[in-house]
């Protein structure tokens, strides 16, 4: 069972985020690596927007995989390169948003000088729990 904590002495998050998530046992734990906007074929599509869709297909597989969904996420990092942040922190809460479908869950969204490799714009990583 996933619990959103909301302590009445923090102020609210600043975006579509949960504080904290309380994960109750019995539970299996999913932690991902880093994923990153390649496809299969090693392709990187272009610009925040595109590689956002794709990373967030990527961990919709793996949370397939281990017989999870979005419903089962409850945290959330985000690494967005600086040079692409004029519009992209906006652009990655938002594919953030639509992957979980309006559900919260604990959300980190960093801004980095680069990624190891110079095309990608973005990584994230995500916990699961079911």
């Amino acid at each position: 069972m996933h619990q959103e904590v909301v302590p009445a002495e923090i102020g609210a998050p600043a975006a579509n985020y949960a504080h904290a998530i309380l994960v109750t046992n019995p539970t299996r734990w999913l932690h991902t690596a880093g994923v990153v906007p390649t496809d299969r074929d090693g392709r990187v599509p272009e610009g925040v927007p595109a590689q956002a869709d794709r990373i967030w297909r990527n961990i919709g597989a793996i949370l397939a995989e281990a017989g999870m969904g979005p419903e089962d996420v409850v945290s959330v990092t985000t690494y967005v390169v600086a040079a692409a942040t004029a519009d992209g922190l906006a652009q990655a809460m938002a594919a953030r948003d639509a992957f979980l479908g309006g559900r919260r869950a604990a959300s980190t969204l960093v801004t980095v000088p680069h990624l190891a490799q110079p095309a990608w714009l973005l990584e994230i990583q995500v916990v699961a729990a079911r």
